[in-house]
């Protein structure tokens, strides 16, 4: 039998994935699993580390079952996954408590803390990324004021896709990524003792696993995990990027014109996050800001993407679609299947009214981190009146997550020459046309499924010598996949919302103090119930 395939698994925040592709790019099979986050007091957002291990497992098992000779054909398995959070292990392998996610707000206090210093402009200038709560840092930060005694039994702090890894080969390592935009240089790619400093965390670093490029060098898979997947003993295991750079290069987000040149080309990933930017050559260039934005490697040598990210895309969506089934429970009636409900929410925007309302997509229980940090940011929808029905409800939360696109982008600099979408709002088309609109640029989608198991499989592919780099595996792998058609902007809409983003961006400024004065009395209200529980 041919060893002809390669496994890319991707174990975002609430599914597992695991995608098998032929050496020419082609999605072969895929299996998925359900993730579980546990949510608790104070924002807590955790997942259960061995229970994660054990369903990508089970994941990689389901996807041998629809390819039974799966483990003969197999040249390399690859697992990237969600980024940031902090996954500790002690000195024997094993979990110490639940692994913090990115959702996780409970490191807010001490973000901010930092935020207000001069030390954040300099840890920008070095890490090329502003400070959220979802960074490893500011959990770190937290653990050493309320949980000590787990940072005394840790023996390394990992990341998701790391964490799979070292259950797969034993290999304690991380990828120059969330690692490096945390504590190191995005020049250089290391970590960075000053960047600790300014931190207040050089005495985690013993914490800090070692960086390896995963295009480079893999491991072989151990024993006891080809047992637990399924899959043959010392079969190369590689260590990618996390999930949302490997998406911007499957979605199409490098390009290069007929003269070698890079395209400014905008990559919007929008999943139950969004994340928003493009890819560069041009180190010099890069003007981080303390306030947001990320600047991540990328598998191809002197390029970093930068990126800014709101917290909540379609989980604004998945809101809206669990109120309205509430509402016709309520009214005795029975909700529509999801799938049925986004179908006719989406057509209902389509064909709605510009502008009926304004919308802040900032639903997520975390707050928001793009294109500002602030944990106690809150959705809001506003300029509405009683004639606004479920048609205009829907057009303002589809045009609040447009407009959250392009306030993405401007904290960037600019607007990109073309934006390519992907995650699950690519498949809809009235999201399309309304980036397109707010943002006056065309939009293209990929027509991958997967595109971070698309490349976190490129990764596997150049590291086991199948390509020689990325650039070669573009017009296979990526622009074989774009989309012919391209959604242009409705030039009767954009600049009505021209003046629309500029009352959003208004609004959201002068809502700020607001949203923490409200956190504090909901939290004092909390307090006090609880004191007359006790």
């Amino acid at each position: 039998m041919e060893r002809d395939l390669i496994i890319g698994v991707d174990a975002g925040t609430s599914v597992i994935k695991a995608v098998a592709f032929n050496l020419c790019g082609r999605q072969v099979a895929m299996a998925s699993t359900p993730n579980r986050v546990l949510l608790g007091p104070d924002g807590a957002a955790e997942q259960d580390m061995d229970g994660t291990w054990a369903d990508t497992a089970g994941t990689l098992r389901a996807l041998a079952e629809r390819l039974p000779d799966l483990a003969s054909r197999a040249v390399a398995l690859v697992a990237t996954g969600q980024g940031d959070g902090t996954w500790l292990i002690d000195a024997v392998g094993r979990p110490v408590g639940p692994a913090m996610l990115w959702l996780d707000a409970r490191a807010g206090h001490e973000v901010q803390a930092l935020r207000s210093r001069p030390a954040s402009q300099i840890i920008a200038a070095r890490t090329g990324n502003a400070l959220t709560p979802s960074m490893q840092s500011g959990q770190l930060l937290w653990l050493l004021c309320h949980q000590p005694e787990r940072l005394a039994r840790a023996e390394s702090a990992m990341h998701c896709k790391d964490w799979l890894y070292f259950k797969a080969t034993g290999v304690r390592a991380t990828s120059p990524c969330e690692g490096v935009y945390t504590f190191g240089n995005f020049r250089s790619l290391a970590y960075d003792d000053e960047t600790l400093a300014q931190l207040g965390l050089t005495s985690l670093k013993r914490l800090l696993p070692p960086i390896v490029d995963g295009t480079r060098q893999h491991a072989p898979l151990s024993r006891t995990a080809a047992a637990e997947t399924g899959l043959l003993e010392g079969l190369p295991v590689v260590l990618p990027l996390m999930d949302v750079p490997l998406c911007v290069l499957g979605a199409g987000g490098i390009d290069f014109d007929s003269h070698g040149t890079l395209r400014r080309i905008g990559c919007s990933v929008l999943g139950s996050t969004g994340m928003h930017g493009w890819v560069t050559d041009d180190l010099e260039a890069i003007m981080p800001s303390a306030e947001a934005g990320y600047t991540i490697a990328m598998p191809l040598l002197g390029l970093r993407v930068r990126l800014v990210s709101h917290m909540a895309a379609t989980l604004n969506i998945d809101w809206l679609i669990n109120l309205l089934g509430s509402a016709a429970e309520l009214a005795g009636g029975i909700a529509l299947p999801r799938a049925r409900m986004l179908e006719r929410l989406d057509t209902l925007a389509l064909n709605s009214t510009a502008g009926q309302a304004i919308y802040h997509p900032y639903i997520a229980e975390s707050g928001e981190r793009g294109p500002f940090v602030d944990a106690t940011a809150r959705a809001q929808l506003s300029g509405f009146s009683t004639t606004l029905g479920v048609a205009g409800l829907a057009r303002a939360v589809y045009e609040g997550i447009a407009l959250a696109t392009r306030d993405c982008y401007w904290a960037l600099g600019s607007l990109p020459d073309e934006i390519r979408l992907s995650g699950g709002a690519a498949r809809s088309p009235a999201l399309r046309q309304l980036i397109a609109s707010v943002t006056s640029r065309p939009v293209r989608v990929s027509n991958r499924d997967e595109c971070g198991a698309t490349g976190a499989a490129m990764t596997a592919a150049i590291s086991i010598g199948c390509y020689p780099s990325v650039r070669e595996m573009l017009p296979q792998w990526v622009d074989a996949y774009l989309d012919e058609r391209v959604t242009l902007p409705n030039p009767h809409e954009t600049a009505f919302y021209d003046q629309i983003y500029q009352q959003y961006c208004e609004m959201s400024l002068r809502s700020r103090a607001p949203w923490r004065a409200l956190a504090r009395s909901r939290r004092a209200h909390l307090d006090a119930v609880d004191q007359e529980i006790q």
